[in-house]
């Protein structure tokens, strides 16, 4: 799975930028109230719990339009910030967003019945300085403002000391004039080896090649880029399976652009100093021309062709006939669920988070969410080589974007909005994270006896989100189940970041099965897919913090492993004469900070416990964290000491962190902004483990890893599937309770049905039953299925051998159409009036930012509203 970056500007001519590119400019869009989705299920308004409140107001939630507002005009009457204005008159004010109360003043009003914390305001703003550039933070509170509020350099929750890193760049819209102007220059030369040019003067030229970028070096307000051109045009959906190999290298050693330079032109293995050079090249006799990858119908993710009579058939859907049966305060964004309870907030960097998960009012963990997401390739070539994504640069809470009902989520599922300020604008992403109950495949519990059969169904609650970072959507899943059991879990799906072939055109018309490779070295990276597509292997490592609280916060972990034993048994003898081979657990405390793998073989537990607290039966309680459902393993990064990242991202080394716990000094192991300073970031996680400080009896925080290695195949075209690309990690409880408390909420029936001459209790160490063992079982497998067929009739209801646990439905039930085919005509709307979260979202969003902006100056943002104040390309990822 590929996490490319493309931005979906339609100009032919389109050229790719530098980081700092989204933070110079702002974001202008038509923005309305948030509103109810005219497909809401009419099952709420059913809901009887439509009037359940919070126990208290969520001191995590993010500031509304008043409060940023509010914000805004503070500052344009208290400091200076407004005064120098971004790039070519935009603001410099990039960010306004809610910065999260400490841990320590949160505890004291949820569980002491302290004052609510105080509500302040983190600041992004783009400060210049000669030719320099700089994204400075601020805070700014308490609010409401006051005579009492004041602005401060937000440094405390950065370990660097800073409060900024340097721009790259200090004008965007130039760089964007230049960097187009490559691809004009040599128009000659990409006409006759890629078949087509760029065109900046028509952003919908369906045949314009457009161009990539990789920094190959970020550091101290310079950088280096490659460059390559991809086509033809905008408008495909499958830019980033339309590599062409023609690459080139911009250098740019300062923020002034008389110092930008164009280096070297690579193409089919040869690496020419100029443009120049490789003209030369072209128009000498044993010059190869390699194939043009083309667009086609092969990059669609539809056939709206073929068929065969089972499609033509409408598949089984989840319905909730009687309504919901969680409960949900929108004003407070809290939730109950069958003994669970939670808060959820977003931030604009890294989605959604949850706050103060609760089981029966015991609080287990007090945040989860998600930190940063990397994607870091390899290959042979100057694209591919070095390639990698930190994306929560792009901001993965703003591209939270709306969900399809009925096949994001079920057509019962509920939906909330996801709403952001940046730039004195308010926006909204409608219906971007759904709610709903769900029913397993597989039983929650079963068993067959001689003489009965229980069965237990298996539902459990999911909260998600779906990211859309440039090709890429990333589903993100908070499940809850009936035992106490939580798990996260990543999919994704999309179109790979594919890397060029390199076949001559001589010998490529292309044939199954492929013509044989010419370089050798090709299938280190990947495999052919396509006559001029090869797929890239790259690593998907996608961090987690989860602040644990089991019975306090006096945790240890502990590490429970299984190993091989020998040992002699007195009572063995004479039939084991010597050792006898077995096993045993042996439990062993982490003591400092360290990092730790999932273990060879499943061969250990890693269990967070509260030492001072025990069960009923004298064992300590705690919660197991373990690999959940997907594809094995979540993965850490292969590559060690990777070049390109530098110190931006060094969580992503082992599989899980056990940290002790410093949240108002570090409440997060990554910041937005490290992709900008990969050598010296803002928050250097190395620094969080280098103390090893004592973790025993303390306040921990596990930082775990989702993820793979993903090596795409030819099923990866034309998307990934999120069946083959999914992890999650669980957290169980593990003598946690006295006994399984699914028992308690689990729905299912117990059949007993003896004939009555068998019904006899079955006296201790006997049996009491004329019917052996496997005739019993027949019998009760007989009746089962008569009683299925039959459906519970008041006769089964009379009859004592069926017991149901838990509600039935037992009354008719009219399921609306709209539960079925959900009505999708809001997301149309949405393309057709400017408003946003719309359903363009994936059609034009296919990319941006840091490491591939694809710029132009296409009028239809990606999100599927007018870019009103953007007349220079589509830069505020």
């Amino acid at each position: 799975m590929a996490s490319w970056r493309l931005l979906g500007l339609s100009i032919s001519a389109a050229v790719i930028l530098c980081s700092l590119a989204y933070l110079l400019l702002l974001s202008a869009s038509t923005s309305g109230p948030i509103r109810q989705p005219p497909f809401y299920s009419s099952a709420s308004s059913k809901h009887p719990h439509r009037h359940f409140q919070a126990p208290a107001e969520n001191p995590w939630t993010e500031l509304d339009e008043a409060e940023a507002s509010q914000v805004y005009i503070w500052l344009h009457e208290n400091t200076n910030i407004f005064n120098s204005t971004g790039a070519r008159g935009s603001s410099p004010l990039n960010l306004i967003e809610l910065l999260r109360p400490n841990k320590s003043s949160v505890v004291d009003y949820l569980d002491h019945n302290g004052p609510i914390p105080d509500r302040w305001a983190r600041l992004s703003v783009v400060e210049t300085k000669d030719d320099d550039a700089f994204i400075v933070e601020y805070m700014v509170g308490p609010l409401p403002p006051s005579n009492e509020t004041q602005i401060l350099p937000l440094t405390y929750c950065h370990n660097s000391g800073r409060n900024y890193v340097q721009s790259p760049i200090s004008d965007v819209f130039a760089l964007l004039e230049w960097a187009l102007s490559i691809g004009e220059d040599a128009s000659d030369v990409t006409l006759d080896l890629l078949g087509a040019k760029t065109n900046r003067h028509d952003p919908d030229d369906p045949n314009g090649l457009v161009m990539g970028s990789r920094p190959a070096l970020i550091d101290s307000g310079r950088m280096v880029h490659w460059l390559e051109f991809f086509g033809p045009g905008m408008k495909s959906d499958g830019r980033s399976l339309l590599p062409q190999g023609l690459y080139v290298k911009l250098n740019l050693p300062s923020a002034s652009p008389e110092t930008w330079t164009t280096g070297e032109w690579f193409y089919n293995g040869i690496l020419y100093d100029n443009v120049t050079m490789l003209r030369g090249a072209m128009a000498s006799p044993g010059f190869e021309r390699l194939t043009v990858n083309e667009d086609g119908a092969w990059t669609d993710t539809e056939d709206f062709t073929a068929s065969t009579p089972e499609r033509d058939m409408p598949p089984p859907v989840s319905i909730q006939p009687y309504g919901p049966r969680y409960r949900l305060d929108r004003s407070e964004n809290y939730l109950s669920w069958m003994g669970f309870s939670f808060y959820f907030s977003t931030s604009q960097a890294t989605a959604l988070s949850l706050f103060d998960i609760r089981y029966n009012n015991s609080r287990i963990i007090y945040q989860l969410g998600l930190q940063e997401a990397l994607a870091h390739y390899a290959g042979v070539e100057p694209m591919q080589s070095g390639l990698h994504f930190l994306d929560t640069f792009f901001g993965m809470g703003k591209m939270m974007f709306s969900l399809v009902p009925g096949l994001d989520c079920p057509g019962h599922a509920e939906y909330m909005d996801m709403s952001y300020h940046r730039g004195g604008k308010m926006y909204t992403n409608r219906n971007a994270i759904c709610v709903f109950e769900y029913t397993s495949d597989a039983p929650l519990q079963r068993h067959t006896s001689a003489f009965s059969a229980t069965v237990s169904r298996n539902t459990y609650l999911v909260v998600r989100s779906v990211s859309t970072v440039g090709n890429y959507d990333y589903t993100i899943d908070y499940i809850f189940y009936l035992d106490g059991s939580v798990e996260v879990k990543l999919r994704a799906s999309g179109y790979i970041f594919g890397a060029f072939h390199a076949e001559p055109r001589s010998s490529t018309s292309f044939s199954f099965p492929p013509l044989p490779q010419r370089d050798s070295s090709a299938n280190e990276y990947g495999y052919r897919v396509h006559p001029a597509l090869h797929t890239s292997m790259h690593d998907h490592v996608v961090n987690f913090r989860a602040d644990f609280d089991i019975c306090g916060t006096a945790n240890t972990v502990v590490r429970t492993s299984i190993e091989p034993l020998q040992r002699t048994y007195h009572w063995d003898r004479p039939e084991v004469p010597g050792l006898r081979n077995t096993m045993h657990m042996v439990h062993r405390p982490v003591t400092h900070e360290t990092g730790l793998d999932w273990p060879k073989n499943s061969g250990e537990m890693y269990l967070i416990t509260a030492p001072n607290d025990t069960n009923k039966w004298g064992e300590t309680r705690a919660y197991r964290i373990l690999p959940g459902t997907g594809m094995g393993n979540p993965a850490r990064l292969t590559i060690v000491n990777s070049t390109a990242l530098g110190a931006s991202a060094p969580w992503s080394s082992s599989d899980l962190w056990i940290l002790r716990n410093h949240p108002s000094t570090e409440p997060g192991s990554a910041h937005h902004l490290n992709a900008l300073e990969p050598l010296s970031p803002l928050v250097d996680f190395a620094k969080m483990v280098a103390d090893r400080e004592v973790v025993e009896k303390e306040d921990l925080v596990v930082y775990f890893n989702l993820g793979g290695h993903h090596v795409p195949s030819s099923q990866d075209i034309p998307n990934t599937l999120m069946h083959t690309s999914a992890s999650s990690v669980v957290f169980m409880p593990f003598n946690y309770f006295d006994e399984d408390v699914s028992k308690a909420v689990r729905q299912g029936v117990r059949v007993d049905r003896r004939p009555k001459k068998e019904n006899i209790v079955v006296a201790a160490g006997g049996v009491g039953a004329e019917l052996d063992g496997e005739a019993a079982k027949e019998e009760v497998r007989r009746s089962s299925n008569r009683a299925a067929r039959s459906g519970p009739t008041e006769k089964s209801k009379e009859d004592d051998g069926v017991s149901w646990f838990g509600a039935r439905y037992t009354t008719p039930v009219l399921v609306s159409e709209a539960m079925l085919s959900p009505d999708l005509s809001h997301y149309m709307k949405e393309r057709d009036d400017g408003e946003q979260g719309g359903w363009k979202t994936v059609r034009n969003n296919v990319g941006g930012g840091l490491y591939g902006l694809f710029v132009g100056k296409e009028r239809e943002g990606g999100r599927g509203h007018q870019r009103d104040g953007d007349d220079g390309g589509r830069l505020d990822w």
